[in-house]
């Protein structure tokens, strides 16, 4: 695969949001091995087309686009979107209790990263960071920090939210995980 090909946009039609379902199902933790969970990462939470879609009508999430074919995404999620999922209720209840710079993170607006994947052939490709730098230069005008929570047993992902400039803030214990919650200041970073 050559990333030169990969486009990285924002969500613009119906037939993008079920290509981030696909791939969000073929990634999630119960249908990959064990093996694959601790050597690629995974994903831990299912969203529903209709959620997904009250996600994308608040904020259209970032997508690596191969072709038509969606390669990768970072879902937003704003606050507007946060009773929609039992998870992402939780991490915004978990997040807004957290300190960072001396505030309380309710008092801040920020913005979560509601999930991240890259498909398994396209992984490698420096993909993520290119997912996050779309992202910032699409919200860091209107957001001051982009948070998101990762599992302490998903290494691969924490590294990579780290190369970026995300540290950690936080844990907290849900659904039998430990998660760090992780925060990136786009006025501290490059």
């Amino acid at each position: 695969m050559n990333t030169t090909m990969i486009e990285i946009t924002r969500v613009s039609n119906p037939n993008e949001i079920i290509g981030i379902r696909d791939l969000q199902a073929l990634n999630l933790k119960q249908n990959i091995t064990a093996e694959e969970a601790i050597d690629q990462g995974f994903l831990t939470a299912a969203f529903t087309i209709e959620y997904l879609q009250a996600m994308n009508a608040a904020s259209p999430a970032i997508i690596a686009k191969d072709g038509d074919k969606v390669v990768g995404y970072a879902l937003v999620a704003t606050k507007d979107i946060r009773n929609g999922h039992d998870l992402v209720e939780g991490l915004f209840e978990a997040i807004d209790k957290c300190e960072y710079n001396g505030k309380l993170l309710r008092d801040v607006n920020y913005v979560v990263v509601g999930q991240l994947c890259v498909a398994k052939e396209y992984r490698g490709q420096d993909i993520v960071q290119k997912l996050y730098g779309h992202f910032r230069n699409c919200l860091s005008k209107e957001f001051t920090y982009l948070v998101t929570d990762i599992a302490q047993a998903n290494a691969r992902s924490l590294k990579a939210h780290q190369k970026r400039g995300f540290q950690v803030i936080n844990e907290l214990m849900y659904g039998g995980f430990k998660w760090d919650i992780v925060l990136w200041d786009w006025n501290a970073s490059d």
